[in-house]
């Protein structure tokens, strides 16, 4: 089992910027892509950005096209710990962010392990 736990969510004026983080534990050595995700009131939960890696490799991550440009996904190897920075916050970005691992693939549906959630909230 893995566990995944995020941390650094809360709320933060629109424009403004935030930086969560999910540290991963347990049985990590299968794990090959982290990523988030996001649920909004009264919507799906959505892909936001994923990064994989393989050995010694990190691969270019993937970005949901709403927030291309504003967020950037990054991982600390030794800590087994991703990172979202969010800058140009908008309004429609409040969510609960869930962080997820898996072995291969960016889909929801790929993901094996998933985090209770951090709530974003961005006000106008």
């Amino acid at each position: 089992q893995v566990q995944l736990v995020e941390s650094g969510g809360g709320l933060v004026q629109a424009g403004g910027s935030l930086n969560i983080s999910c540290a991963a534990s347990g049985r990590t050595y299968g794990v090959y892509v982290m990523g988030w995700f996001r649920q909004a009131p009264g919507k799906e939960r959505e892909f936001v950005a994923a990064i994989s890696w393989s050995g010694g490799i990190t691969y270019s991550p993937n970005y949901a096209d709403s927030v291309k440009g504003r967020f950037a996904i990054s991982r600390d190897n030794a800590k087994i710990t991703v990172y979202l920075q969010m800058n140009s916050l908008k309004p429609e970005d409040t969510a609960v962010y869930y962080c997820a691992a898996g072995r291969a693939g960016t889909m929801s549906s790929d993901m094996d392990y998933w985090g209770k959630g951090t709530l974003v909230t961005v006000s106008s």
